[in-house]
């Protein structure tokens, strides 16, 4: 978001949470991206805030308080209000709990895996309607055949990653992998280490697929324990999203830091061939 909007969402954050009786002198910016993440103090809630009808708020709403029910490792929703999605001069506003980061133990990989495991058994447990991982991929497709909508991407740069995600999708659906509720975006940034132990925040990417979907997005030293893994379809699966996340860095409408340098890294990553890295790795460095 830009100035303008960040101080319009701010604004919107802090006058709801004084209608719902929270304190919120002051609006911290955590991050700023597509969407605004705010600590609102001296409440110590945590809002997130996005333009209406540009976000899947209501969906991640829903899924963190059936996740809350089984347990799973997830953030939870600000308890003293109710958990729904507030809607405030054009903004889509959610509140959760604000965790303290602390700084991750010596068994981190071990204890990372461990809880992307438990995320995936709370997530078979729940029935929830959600996107297929290959929805997004027609997406990212989409994004890369409309050249008013990623104007800045070379052509063969754009011929490079029409063919990477065709082949590895094709791949993917070729070995008919079990399919499962998914986190979507599972990488370190998305991975809060607080005194409550290892929490997934940002679930309004989750899609349906295979696990390995999510383990691509992971380090390599977190995927070597998780358990049970299709090897070859995982690195067929770090190859995708690659070309996934290097086709948003191209979109106009992208707001991540240094996107396109970002997305020229990733597509080299992707001349140079396999083994193909971790989401996750990139993430970390």
């Amino acid at each position: 978001m830009d100035e303008e909007f960040v101080s319009r969402a701010m604004a919107a954050a802090t006058t709801l949470a004084e209608e719902l009786h929270l304190r919120a002198d002051a609006a911290v910016v955590i991050h700023n991206s597509n969407k605004l993440a705010l600590r609102l103090l001296p409440c110590d809630v945590f809002a997130r805030v996005a333009q209406v009808g540009q976000d899947a708020a209501a969906l991640e709403v829903e899924l963190a308080l059936r996740l809350a029910e089984t347990a799973s490792p997830v953030a939870a929703l600000e308890p003293s209000v109710k958990p729904r999605v507030y809607e405030r001069d054009g903004f889509a506003v959610t509140l959760w709990t604000y965790y303290e980061v602390v700084a991750p133990d010596l068994d981190f990989p071990s204890a990372y895996a461990d809880a992307l495991q438990r995320l995936h058994t709370g997530m078979r447990s729940v029935e929830i309607a959600t996107p297929h991982f290959l929805d997004r991929v027609a997406e990212a497709e989409r994004l890369v055949t409309r050249r008013d909508e990623t104007p800045a991407l070379a052509e063969a740069d754009r011929h490079l990653l029409l063919s990477t995600l065709q082949s590895a999708r094709e791949r993917i659906h070729s070995r008919g992998a079990a399919e499962q509720l998914l986190h979507g975006e599972p990488h370190p940034g998305n991975l809060l280490s607080t005194r409550d132990g290892l929490l997934f925040i940002d679930l309004e990417t989750c899609c349906r697929g295979p696990i390995e979907f999510d383990v691509a997005h992971v380090p390599e030293e977190v995927s070597a324990h998780y358990p049970d893994v299709d090897h070859a379809l995982l690195a067929e699966c770090r190859r995708l999203v690659l070309a996934m996340v290097a086709a948003w860095r191209w979109d106009i409408r992208d707001e991540f830091p240094n996107g396109h340098k970002h997305g020229r890294d990733i597509l080299s990553l992707l001349r140079q061939g396999p083994p193909w890295p971790a989401l996750g790795t990139l993430a970390a460095g």
